[in-house]
């Protein structure tokens, strides 16, 4: 089982880093230079929402310890707007303008067509599956963060 597990591990960052460097392949092939793939899928997520940056996190649209200068660098370059909330002015909301949105929407035209793509390889049952397995070991993880014990003894 601890191989299987390591395994498993190893084949979900695999698969992340293959993701994103497909991101990459399309943003290139859009001839979009100014940002990373890293910062076209926090803006993909963004979409027509308007969130707080710890929202943004919360909802695991975003994995890693530079958020901060991911959003600094799509503010920069016009793809997202922050304003202060107007209730709580230590807290700012972000939303993509209307450049944002223009590469949102060809993002998800891609995205879509590399869906039906995957069609002819996995099929849809098996995505869900995966899914689900995927969902499962996300929350055992999540209970092994909290320090929630799953009942089986911890060896010493």
């Amino acid at each position: 089982m601890k191989r299987a597990y390591l395994d498993t591990v190893a084949l979900v960052e695999r698969l992340h880093r293959h993701f994103l460097e497909v991101v990459k392949n399309e943003i290139d092939r859009l001839s979009v230079r100014d940002i990373n793939n890293v910062q076209a899928l926090i803006l993909y997520n963004i979409s027509s929402e308007e969130m707080t940056v710890g929202e943004l996190t919360q909802r695991g649209y975003y994995l890693g310890s530079n958020v901060s200068y991911n959003l600094k660098k799509l503010i920069d370059c016009g793809y997202i707007a922050q304003a202060r909330s107007p209730h709580d002015r230590r807290s700012v909301r972000i939303k993509l303008t209307d450049r944002g949105m223009a590469l949102h929407q060809k993002l998800d035209v891609i995205f879509e067509a590399q869906a039906r793509d995957m069609e002819n390889s996995v099929a849809l049952a098996d995505m869900a599956d995966a899914c689900d397995v995927l969902r499962r070991l996300e929350r055992f993880w999540d209970d092994q963060r909290l320090g929630i014990s799953s009942g089986a003894p911890v060896a010493a």
